[in-house]
C-alpha cells in the first residue's frame, strides 16, 4: 500500500512540474496613486470571454477587449481594444487613462509588467 501511495505522489509531482509557460492579464491597475487612471474590466481575449480576473492566457500576440470605468451620468463604460505581444511567464496589469474624471473616453494601456514566480519559460 505504501508503494502505491508513494508512486501516486511521485506521479503527481512530476506532472505538476511539466507545465507549459503561461501569462496573466489583470484588469486591476498596479499604481493606484496616478491621477485619472482607472482599473478596467477584461471582457475578452481574442474573442473568447473569461469571467476570471486575472485571465490566464498563452504567450503570443493577442487582441484584448476591455471596458473602462463609467463616467458620471453613464451606466457602463466604453469598450476599447488593445493588441499586446504577451511574453511567457509574465503578468500584465492594465489600466484606463482618461483626460479627466468626467470624460467617458479613455485609452487602454499596460500599467505594470512583472514576472510570475515559479513559472519557467
Amino acid at each position: 500500500m505504501r508503494t502505491v501511495i508513494a508512486g501516486v505522489a511521485v506521479l503527481a509531482a512530476v506532472t505538476g512540474c511539466a507545465t507549459t509557460p503561461f501569462s496573466y492579464i489583470d484588469g486591476n491597475r498596479y499604481f493606484k496613486a496616478e491621477l485619472h487612471s482607472y482599473s478596467v474590466i477584461v471582457l475578452d481575449v481574442d474573442g473568447r470571454s473569461d469571467t476570471r480576473n486575472p485571465v490566464m492566457i498563452d504567450p503570443g500576440r493577442h487582441v484584448i477587449r476591455v471596458q473602462g470605468p463609467a463616467a458620471s451620468g453613464f451606466r457602463y463604460g466604453e469598450t476599447r481594444e488593445l493588441t499586446l505581444d504577451v511574453k511567457p511567464c509574465t503578468r500584465y496589469y492594465l489600466k484606463a487613462v482618461k483626460k479627466n474624471s468626467l470624460d467617458q473616453d479613455f485609452e487602454p494601456k499596460v500599467d505594470y509588467v512583472e514576472p510570475i514566480s515559479g513559472c519557467t519559460a
